[in-house]
């Protein structure tokens, strides 16, 4: 029972048109993998990467399949445009993961642990530690584990215990010596304590569920431990919500974050040895099928590798990098400069992690905060960081009475807990706090602020691609237009009125907003190109994936347009078949940074361009279901900063790869070693240096 009793028998379906989204994402974690296995990154880096491939199928299983299974359950006979079933995705989703564990296995065991030895950093098996070492843990187990660790039994007076989400766990057999009866526990390894033991010398790490294994007849004294087995349960972790006019919100996702929970297992990941009938028992009590049964040689949840990555090892790792102020935006004689007349004086581009966040986006915002003059700041959340110097100065600006408004996005995936509790804190402050539309996920990342200058009202905007959060703005790529556009003043106005009252707004000066606009304006942007004898169309994104988008690109192919995209993760679009996109290029940069931003350039070379940045993908929900804005970026100095990026993303050959006809992905060959993310560093260390 433990292999999968539902072999595919699916026949092959495919699309002359279409890429599945679920395969086209499993192929965007593989490049992932990919780094972890490229022996000329740095050997933390490496690791990094395979806990990231693991965090992010975490994520894949815990939404996507989740979703899959469900429309199973619920018999949907609707199909994506490439016209795989549900079930077939399911499948075939079944098949790629499985190869994926293999190959992450080999990696580990016969690559990383073995190189990690060889820098001092060892992975330690307990059974194979002198006395002195266990010695150590034995205390380590005593004083730190035992107090939090609990075992569960199951007998006809104690059920089988709840498994939570995404935990790691033992399943044990004991016996009673007395009475000669095998009963089964549970022990969870405590999420709250470190993935690995460190051992005194500070190099070597044993897994903590061989910690607890060890000392497994502390937990059950007087009885017999038989066997033990490591196991771990991914859950349905997907929150839908059933929004209704006047309802609390708040409440909701708070009653939802707990259903969430106790959603349907929809993987579990065991090691080969667990004997079929231990199987069988966790399957039956957990409503497990062999299809969600994921055989992993080797150590269960690779995510915890997080921790080595994290080491003070500099020599193993990427060079440090200094993210460096913008020119304009640096001291002079010791003194900030005032940012609001940096950007009266001309629209700013910034763009992260390059450009530093500290000095351009916070301090916009806390210059907000102190200044006399702002009398209101509105602002988009997303997602951000547990300790955020931004929400400490909206703090700040409420409590010096300023008005301040923030859109804290209560369904922003796995980040809900975090924006109710900032959302509570900044209640509390006297910001005013929306949770946002009725039946829409407010994406967009905007700020507003009003300024009084001399009887005269100015507003000045701050645009992002990304989230305002300094953590991940060290690591995702990212870009920010910093304006005081009169007409994208008056939009954010008239979008944050959509956003916190009533009104039916869907048409704006400058900005497009979804849902709607986004749409319309990109349809007509390509469709005007396609006319154009020279067309030209480049396109940077995390996703391609709405239908009619890709057959608009494939309409201005056929016209031929000069098609460039560089999508980070999904593409559902064929390049290259001849009669349909043989003008199209779809390439992935994957690399240091998550290349996170959004550009849609039109125009060729030597005649006027049109540019937009913003928070939208190409995807129905981004253009249907969210709120998302893209701005005009009009600028003549922000434009050569956009053409000079996309440019250095276009001629990378060492990040870079090419998706092809059949939906492959392969590495763009290494000609020159032009590595983008090098190369953006070097020019902003260049452009940092100008006089």
């Amino acid at each position: 029972m433990g292999g999968d009793p539902r072999p595919d028998t699916f026949p092959e379906v495919t699309s002359d048109r279409y890429l599945n989204r679920e395969l086209s994402w499993l192929d965007f974690n593989r490049r992932v993998l990919a780094l972890a296995q490229n022996p000329q990154l740095p050997l933390l880096a490496r690791v990094k990467f395979l806990s990231i491939w693991a965090t992010n199928l975490d994520e894949f299983f815990q939404v996507r399949v989740a979703g899959l299974k469900e429309q199973v359950a619920q018999n949907v006979r609707a199909t994506p445009p490439d016209g795989l079933t549900p079930s077939q995705q399911l499948a075939e989703i079944r098949k790629e993961v499985t190869s994926q564990y293999a190959e992450v296995s080999k990696t580990f065991l016969t690559d990383l642990a073995p190189a990690l030895s060889q820098a001092g950093i060892v992975f330690s098996d307990y059974e194979t530690l002198d006395a002195d070492d266990r010695a150590y843990l034995d205390a380590q187990f005593r004083d730190r584990v035992y107090p939090v660790v609990t075992p569960l039994a199951v007998d006809p007076a104690h059920p089988f215990p709840y498994i939570s989400n995404l935990s790691l766990n033992l399943a044990i057999f004991v016996r009673n010596p007395e009475t000669g009866v095998t009963r089964f526990a549970r022990v969870k390894v405590p999420p709250i304590l470190p993935r690995f033991v460190v051992l005194p010398d500070g190099e070597r790490f044993v897994p903590l569920e061989q910690v607890i294994a060890a000392h497994l007849e502390s937990l059950f004294p007087g009885m017999e431990i038989l066997s033990h087995h490591v196991f771990r349960v991914t859950r349905n972790a997907d929150i839908e919500i059933e929004e209704e006019e006047g309802g609390d919100l708040l409440a909701m996702m708070e009653s939802e974050l707990t259903r969430r929970r106790f959603g349907h297992v929809v993987r579990l990941e065991i090691n080969p040895d667990m004997p079929a009938e231990v199987l069988d028992l966790l399957m039956r009590e957990m409503g497990a099928d062999g299809a969600d049964v994921y055989h992993v040689e080797g150590p269960i949840d690779l995510s915890g590798l997080s921790a080595i990555a994290a080491l003070d090892r500099p020599e193993l790792d990427y060079e440090p990098w200094h993210w460096l102020t913008p020119m304009r935006l640096q001291a002079v004689e010791g003194d900030a400069p005032d940012i609001f007349e940096v950007i009266r004086d001309g629209d700013l581009l910034v763009h992260h992690p390059y450009d530093s966040f500290t000095t351009s986006v916070e301090a916009f915002i806390d210059q907000a905060a102190r200044d006399d003059n702002v009398l209101a700041i509105k602002m988009t959340l997303y997602r951000t960081s547990q300790h955020s110097p931004i929400m400490r100065s909206l703090i700040e600006a409420a409590e010096s009475g300023k008005q301040v408004v923030a859109l804290v996005e209560l369904k922003a995936r796995f980040d809900e807990e975090r924006n109710i509790e900032w959302a509570q804190r900044l209640e509390d402050a006297g910001v005013h706090v929306m949770y946002g539309v009725v039946g829409l996920k407010t994406h967009s990342k905007v700020a507003l602020v009003v300024r009084d200058e001399d009887g005269v009202i100015r507003r000045y905007a701050h645009i992002g691609t990304g989230n305002y959060n300094d953590a991940t703005a060290r690591i995702y790529e990212d870009l920010g237009l910093f304006t005081c556009d009169n007409q994208i003043g008056a939009d954010l106005s008239d979008l944050f009125n959509f956003l916190t009252g009533y009104s039916r707004q869907t048409r704006y000066r400058a900005l497009s907003v979804s849902p709607g606009g986004i749409r319309r304006r990109m349809l007509e942007l390509i469709e005007e190109e396609a006319a154009q004898k020279d067309g030209h169309i480049t396109m940077k994104m995390n996703a391609l994936v709405d239908a009619e988008m890709i057959d608009a690109l494939y309409r201005a192919s056929q016209a031929g347009t000069r098609v460039e995209l560089i999508v980070r993760g999904i593409c559902c679009l064929r390049p290259g078949v001849p009669g349909l996109s043989e003008n199209i290029t779809v390439r992935s940069i994957v690399g240091r940074y998550l290349e996170h931003s959004r550009i849609y350039r039109f125009g060729a070379r030597g005649r006027k361009r049109t540019y937009y940045i913003g928070s939208a993908d190409l995807m129905p929900r981004n253009l249907d279901r969210r709120v998302e804005v893209l701005a005009p970026v009009t600028d003549t100095a922000a434009q050569f900063r956009l053409d000079e990026i996309l440019d250095v993303l276009l001629a990378d050959d060492a990040l870079a790869w090419e998706l092809q006809p059949d939906g492959t992905w392969i590495r763009v060959p290494e000609v020159h070693g032009i590595n983008a993310h090098d190369t953006l560093q070097d020019l902003a260390v260049a452009r940092s240096r100008v006089s």
